[in-house]
């Protein structure tokens, strides 16, 4: 694997961190498709939880724009392609997976950095981290995503806001917008993250995933089809043995054994 990113088993989860600290973890080809195949990995192995941050002082500044400088190519680089390419299939594969996602955002998150984040199921954030949607810095437009998230989490005003000023935005005030779940003291940021992991990974996978997909749905759907979304996840979710188990277990006032499925 590439040294770009270091992926940590922890049995039934993993822990997937960004390693370029010297460039603040900023994307090349490279790190984009060792980050991409630590994923798919982890989904392969049957992992039931993914834990996501970054090395050194940040947690991810996007682009490396050193290799998207016009200065240094024949002619403008197609950035739609490179969308296509590595920053739209990693998102959907985050969205696609049927198990949490959690990011620990533990320094800056700028641009595309900032949006990966956003992408993960669960955004937990050092006090001391900032989100900046800094793509108006180089005229450009958030991707990643950020533009299909910012405003369902934050309304089309604070979206607009956000994106045309490039302003940091604080972590424990992107707690209180309701664009992340927590900001919590920088020395506890990985302890805490790390324990959601566990709990999620030794939780109901299943019903998890299910969850993840019906709330993701939510935001295309009629209420009509939602309504019939959640009725199949219901019936899928009933047939399970995880079901079966937090019945028994509630039932016998004993902890639940639950196996994901």
């Amino acid at each position: 694997m590439s040294d770009t990113i270091l992926a940590q088993d922890h049995g039934n989860w993993v822990e997937i961190t960004l390693n370029r600290p010297d460039r603040l973890n900023s994307f090349n080809d490279e790190m984009h498709l060792a980050l991409r195949a630590a994923i798919e990995r982890a989904r392969d192995e049957g992992k039931r939880a993914i834990l996501l941050t970054g090395a050194g002082r940040g947690f991810c500044a996007g682009q490396d724009l050193g290799d998207r400088d016009p200065r240094k190519m024949d002619g403008p680089p197609d950035l739609g392609n490179t969308v296509r390419t590595f920053y739209a299939p990693l998102v959907r594969l985050i969205r696609s997976l049927n198990f949490p996602v959690i990011c620990a955002v533990n320094g800056v998150a700028a641009g595309a950095g900032a949006n990966i984040a956003l992408a993960c199921d669960m955004v937990l954030a050092a006090e001391s981290a900032k989100f900046i949607q800094s793509f108006a810095k180089v005229g450009l437009i958030p991707d990643t995503g950020g533009s299909w998230h910012l405003p369902r989490l934050l309304g089309e005003a604070r979206a607009k806001g956000l994106a045309f000023t490039a302003q940091p935005l604080p972590a424990k005030q992107a707690e209180e917008w309701g664009l992340i779940w927590k900001a919590v003291p920088d020395d506890q940021l990985m302890d805490e993250a790390r324990a959601l992991a566990e709990q999620f990974a030794n939780g109901p996978t299943l019903g998890y995933g299910m969850t993840k997909q019906c709330i993701q749905a939510a935001a295309v759907n009629t209420l009509e089809d939602h309504l019939e979304l959640e009725a199949d996840a219901m019936k899928t979710c009933g047939e399970s043995a995880d079901y079966a188990e937090g019945v028994a277990a509630f039932l016998e006032k004993r902890a639940p054994q639950f196996r994901g499925e």
